[in-house]
């Protein structure tokens, strides 16, 4: 089995670059959550408390601490506005994807693991999540990490790794909470053949160990908030962000159906999505390794499917089990060249999603029009004939880099054409850049949550509201249409157009 890196997959680090640094801050923070938790992170670098997150200077218990340490150290750092959220996000899915190999190659052999590592990397759920200063990459990639520490504990009784899955737990719960407590379930199950009863392998979880290291990194922040903030704290994080978020979408509003990750599961995987074909094997599943990252592939899918409150990333923790069966799937066909000359025609995809970003991201993709055919959308087609004869060749390594290059160039693509309307429609960036030589005599009349937060980032200190602390000048933002400086006197006439 060999456990070298191949020479080819040195490749990956320009690939890295223009993936996931390039241009990081060519669009400003956009909202909600991305301004909202960087405003969060930039108060604890500036205060010092690095316990309560605050945002406009009161509690907030959304989420724990992870993310704002992360964010708020590299503002200290002295980074950028847009630099400082994003940088650290980007950091940990490159350090995630080194990991990702290491461990794959060492349960699985190179081939599986160099191919598993290249579809997560380049793969959309995992390029768009990574470079958004938002949780649910650090959870992910905690998450996944405790998951692959303790495969070999799951499927063969073997402890050795698992004081260190047990700190990779802790962290995953600092970045979102408790849920990732519930994701680790199938650690429980006895994937293969124990010598006693399942039940009494696992009181290893509750040795020294194992169970020390887990609270010594969770339990510090957890009980600090607690004894800092008292009720507040409990009610607001436990009870309305776990309980509630799950049962109910009157309050956070991201009501959807059931089904509603199906379509999002098979787009966060592009251009990889034809490969699913190849892993509908009932053989494939034979080994208990197999089984184990499919069934952390369901739970994570029905989990997110069953609470009522969805949102895209929520389904980002399944993506690194999905490409390790895919790479898996790959590594042992006969035959992948018409899968992979596949996964290169869906490169299209990339030129299609460039100029409709800037409608789809901040309205959604139902209010986003589909543009006009372009007939470099037939180049993606030239690159799969090549991925085809590579494959014929013997060379699947390099079809699949070839792939994984074709998606760097799409990102590159997609950056340079939709960055400008995005920054205008999606973030308050230009806004505020226009408005705040102004600033003292403006107040806002209303604004969508996303540009309000958005909004509130920029100027650092909120702009106050025109019904309780009127200026000569109002912002307000009909619907339809981008914000609009006006006199009081006209507001009204302009809300009745």
């Amino acid at each position: 089995m060999a456990r070298k890196i191949p020479r080819a997959l040195w490749l990956l680090l320009p690939l890295a670059y223009f993936l996931f640094f390039f241009d990081m801050a060519k669009v400003g923070l956009i909202g909600p959550d991305e301004p909202r938790y960087a405003s969060i992170a930039r108060s604890m670098a500036v205060s010092g408390d690095w316990v309560t997150p605050r945002l406009n200077g009161q509690p907030w218990f959304e989420k724990p601490a992870l993310l704002y340490w992360m964010e708020g150290a590299a503002f200290r750092a002295g980074l950028g506005p847009e630099v400082a959220p994003r940088l650290p996000v980007a950091l940990a899915a490159c350090a995630f994807l080194a990991f990702y190999w290491w461990i794959l190659n060492r349960e699985f052999g190179c081939a599986p693991a160099s191919f598993a590592t290249v579809i997560l990397g380049s793969s959309a759920g995992w390029i768009v999540c990574s470079q958004v200063g938002v949780p649910d990459l650090p959870l992910t990639a905690t998450y996944s990490a405790a998951m692959l520490l303790a495969l070999p504990w799951a499927t063969r009784r073997d402890p050795k790794l698992l004081p260190a899955a047990a700190v990779c737990l802790a962290l995953a719960v600092l970045a979102k909470g408790l849920v990732p407590l519930v994701l680790v379930t199938p650690l429980l199950y006895p994937w293969g053949r124990p010598a006693r009863p399942a039940w009494r392998d696992n009181l290893v979880w509750l040795r020294p160990r194992v169970v020390l290291p887990f609270l010594v990194v969770v339990l510090p922040w957890y009980v600090l908030c607690t004894l800092r903030n008292g009720p507040a704290f409990l009610k607001d994080f436990f009870w309305k962000h776990h309980v509630e978020r799950f049962v109910s979408a009157a309050a956070l509003q991201h009501g959807q159906p059931f089904w509603f990750y199906l379509p999002i599961v098979l787009a966060a995987l592009l251009p990889w999505t034809p490969l699913v074909g190849l892993g509908l094997r009932r053989a494939f599943l034979r080994d208990p390794r197999r089984l184990f990252l499919l069934c952390w592939l369901l739970l994570v899918l029905v989990f997110f499917s069953a609470s009522v409150n969805k949102l895209p990333a929520y389904i980002l923790p399944l993506l690194p089990a999905a490409a390790a069966l895919l790479g898996l799937a790959l590594a042992e066909a006969s035959d992948a060249a018409p899968y992979l000359a596949g996964c290169t025609a869906l490169l299209v995809t990339f030129a299609i999603a460039a100029p409709m970003l800037p409608s789809a991201v901040p309205s959604g993709i139902s209010h986003a029009t589909l543009p006009p055919f372009r007939w470099f959308w037939l180049l993606p087609l030239a690159l799969a004939a090549g991925v085809w004869m590579l494959e014929r060749h013997g060379r699947r390594l390099a079809a699949v880099l070839s792939i994984a290059a074709g998606a760097a160039a799409g990102t590159l693509y997609l950056k340079q054409v939709a960055a400008p309307d995005l920054d205008r429609t999606a973030s308050a960036r230009a806004l505020w850049r226009e408005i705040a030589p102004r600033a003292a005599a403006i107040c806002i009349d209303w604004l969508p949550r996303g540009t309000q937060y958005s909004l509130d980032y920029y100027s650092s200190v909120p702009l106050p509201d025109c019904a309780h602390h009127p200026k000569p000048i109002e912002l307000l933002q009909v619907q339809g249409q981008p914000p609009r400086l006006m006199p009081p006197a006209h507001r009204a006439a302009q809300v009745g157009k």
